[in-house]
């Protein structure tokens, strides 16, 4: 786990927003990890090009989707993030339906964020239909780049609108 030294608003702490680093962490499960490290790489890329000098996130890596919502929940209620980005791939396995798994991953998440006062982002994705071809390898690792772009660039939006609003230190 490594520190990250993004210059984003800060949503701890005394110090002004603009003078405090932002810690996010990065939660990613590692089924289907060749594809869903495609997010946690872009989500690192994505905030080092647009947050100042470059630095490395706290990346987690849990087992599947279903674990990543408690993570998030320690996490943020330790009192050390600003912010979590959540990773992973929700398929279709045939044990169970996915919908149920993608519900509760979805829902967890945004129950993390409510309670906490931490932005949660989620670059879960859902697809209703994967199948272990190549094909949908190649499209699912490189929509896991835009994703967790978009995730990165979320997060950075949200820490520095959250700053301006009154409330936890404004």
């Amino acid at each position: 786990m490594n520190q990250t030294t993004k210059q984003f608003p800060s949503q701890h702490g005394n110090t002004p927003a603009h003078t405090k680093c932002a810690r996010v962490a990065v939660i990613s499960s590692s089924w289907h990890r060749d594809i869903v490290a495609n997010g946690t790489a872009a989500i690192r890329a994505e905030l080092r090009r647009t947050s100042g000098p470059p630095g490395e996130l706290d990346h987690f890596e849990v087992p599947g989707a279903f674990e990543i919502p408690l993570h998030a929940k320690r996490l943020a209620a330790s009192g050390v993030y600003d912010a979590i980005i959540a990773c992973g791939l929700v398929v279709n396995g045939g044990i169970y339906r996915h919908e149920f798994v993608a519900s509760a991953v979805i829902d967890g998440l945004m129950r993390v964020q409510l309670e906490t006062d931490i932005p949660v982002f989620s670059a879960v994705l859902t697809p209703r239909d994967f199948h272990e071809h190549e094909e949908h390898q190649q499209f699912f690792s490189q929509h896991f780049i835009k994703k967790g772009t978009e995730a990165a660039q979320a997060c950075i939006e949200t820490l520095a609108s959250l700053s301006k609003l009154p409330g936890r230190d404004g």
